[in-house]
């Protein structure tokens, strides 16, 4: 596609900042950039890079502790940061509308859907509820009485996100902001969800941002990407040319770390950390990470500038190409003891009177890991609560190292509750949020052990370190934390106890793609040094691969297929396995061009 000129531009951000307030330390650096009526802007980066900041900037908007500290955002000719405090809300709804990651953020508990959704217009309807049935079937919802009737919580994850998504397209807004929509949602769900955005946009003229850090699924999405790093975007492009054609060592640090179904190469994560805003060097913010780095790098950051027909970079030394393939990964190798770690015997379980698993039976070896794949709703996570000791509705047998597990957790020994560590989904919900960082993780420790405080403060640090976050993390708590970075910190929370079983639910869904290649380095290092199994639940097929030895594929509350995991995802069996396997986002199938209203 061309890019966006001021003339045709429904957005356009100009020079817009955010600082930490009573600082001159910028968050995000001077930006600009614009918006066409029924574009894609996609926007990736780290952890922490100043993505969910930016996207929340266009709402003259940003969290606690900030402020903006420059430019301008005008939409349809109208600068918001201009418009005086008490006139914003009622102004800004018919301009720009903000879809949240988590949709249990966008949605009150306690109304139901269809009053949420007639609460979206400023002037209600006048043909009441069909307006509000054909809200529900733009988003592919059924459009039934019964739905408008429903409360969040009986909706599935998917379904709620589609609601959120229909509230923020109500009243036809000219731009929309989203923020990671499809984060924790499985491929099928995921695939019909960006199809609804992507079909949205282009009916009803609608420019988006589409903030993720998932850039499988902005190869399928966007028109086009910008990157951003330490609060800047480094580079900004057609879709198809940034992700084949990268130039920027960053960008194509980040490309190295996507999982790719039809990629057989490890992940690999980006050595270092992004500074903290308040230690940005002068220079560019990459440099200290980055093999090609001059002195002049380090002198002043580049400015972003053309080095082909709308593909802007900011580097000295620009190139295109993809970077040289990853080794080859190589899957840990099954410890030798027959007996193993876990064993899972005909479970069977009920969710009140509904049986919601079905006879299901595996094991696990030690050393190895096992992925269990499936839609939102077939039984993943019932069944890892089930092992977990979380859920206690169940028939079967489970055993850990040959010995019996008692149904409920507080019936269990203390060794066997410390040898499986269960790392939820959700990072907001991970923590007291009156409780700094180090004080949760360290309490993981206090559980079974009495360390000492300088032994305590060593084992907390440690934990850090393994999980990529300063140490500095320990003394902060959640909220100054980003999303990915909670992540983190719940998976050190677990790891500081020496687990001999992980149950990983959905954790690395918040992670940024080299965030989440680290992670997935460090669990197969701790499987070969420390003989860690892991139960690894995943809407994620492509990082399958990379994890995993094996495969377990649940639907209906079954185990429908369980093999090797390149025969899973090269050779599958079953029909939903392949429907799974053809709705999982490919970065190695973006178009090398996609213009506006390409659907």
């Amino acid at each position: 596609m061309t890019g966006t000129s001021p003339g045709n531009a429904v957005l356009e951000a100009v020079d817009l900042s955010v600082a930490i307030v009573g600082t001159t330390i910028t968050v995000v650096e001077p930006t600009s950039f614009s918006l066409a009526p029924g574009e894609i802007l996609g926007l990736v980066g780290e952890s922490g890079s100043g993505k969910t900041t930016l996207g929340l900037a266009l709402l003259a908007h940003h969290r606690r502790g900030l402020r903006l500290s420059g430019g301008r955002v005008l939409i349809r000719g109208q600068d918001l940061l201009r418009i005086p405090p008490d006139q914003l809300p009622a102004r800004r709804r018919g301009l720009i509308r903000y879809v949240p990651q988590n949709p249990g953020t966008a949605l009150n508990p306690g109304l139901r859907i269809g009053t949420q959704l007639a609460e979206c217009f400023a002037t209600p309807p006048a043909n009441g509820n069909d307006h509000l049935l054909a809200l529900l079937e733009d988003v592919k919802l059924p459009p039934t009485p019964a739905l408008l009737r429903a409360y969040p919580h009986q909706l599935s994850g998917g379904q709620q996100q589609r609601v959120a998504i229909a509230m923020a397209f109500a009243e036809r807004p000219p731009v929309i902001v989203m923020d990671e929509p499809t984060t924790g949602l499985d491929v099928t769900t995921q695939a019909h969800v960006l199809q609804t955005v992507r079909q949205l946009c282009a009916r009803h003229a609608v420019a988006a941002l589409y903030v993720s850090h998932d850039l499988a699924v902005v190869a399928t999405l966007a028109h086009r990407v910008a990157v951003m790093y330490a609060g800047r975007v480094v580079e900004l492009g057609p879709t198809g040319r940034v992700l084949h054609q990268p130039a920027h060592p960053y960008t194509r640090a980040l490309i190295e770390a996507v999982p790719d179904l039809d990629r057989r190469t490890a992940v690999a994560g980006i050595a270092g950390q992004a500074p903290e805003p308040a230690r940005r060097p002068a220079g560019c913010a990459f440099a200290p990470r980055c093999a090609l780095a001059l002195d002049a790098c380090r002198a002043e950051p580049p400015a972003l500038a053309a080095i082909d027909t709308d593909h802007l970079v900011a580097c000295l030394r620009p190139t295109s190409g993809r970077s040289a393939p990853a080794p080859p990964s190589s899957s840990p190798v099954p410890g030798a003891s027959a007996l193993p770690a876990l064993e899972v015997r005909n479970i069977s379980a009920r969710h009140g009177a509904t049986v919601v698993l079905h006879g299901a039976s595996f094991s696990v070896s030690p050393q190895t890991c096992v992925a269990l794949v499936g839609e939102s709703g077939s039984g993943k996570t019932t069944l890892g609560q089930i092992i977990a000791g979380l859920h206690h509705d169940w028939d079967g047998d489970i055993l850990l190292g040959g010995a019996p597990l008692a149904h409920r957790s507080a019936q269990r020994s203390a060794a066997q509750r410390c040898h499986i560590q269960y790392i939820f989904q959700n990072p907001y919900s991970s923590f007291n949020p009156r409780r700094r960082i180090g004080e949760s993780i360290a309490m993981a420790v206090r559980a079974f052990e009495s360390p000492s405080a300088s032994d305590l403060r060593r084992r907390v640090a440690e934990a850090l370190d393994m999980v990529a976050l300063p140490r500095e993390a320990a003394s902060r708590y959640p909220h100054q934390l980003s999303g990915g970075q909670r992540q983190r910190a719940a998976i050190a929370r677990a790891l500081i106890t020496g687990p001999k079983l992980l149950i990983c639910d959905e954790i690395t869904s918040a992670l940024d793609v080299s965030v989440q290649a680290v992670i997935v380095r460090l669990l197969a290092r701790l499987q070969q040094e420390h003989g860690l199994s892991l139960l690894f639940i995943t809407h994620n097929l492509a990082l399958v691969r990379s994890i995993a030895q094996h495969v377990l594929v649940m639907h209906g509350g079954r185990i429908i297929e369980s093999e090797p995991v390149d025969q899973v995802l090269d050779a599958p069996q079953q029909s939903q396995t392949r429907r799974l396997l053809a709705d999982a986002p490919r970065f190695s199938a973006a178009p090398v061009t996609l213009g506006v209203g390409d659907g």
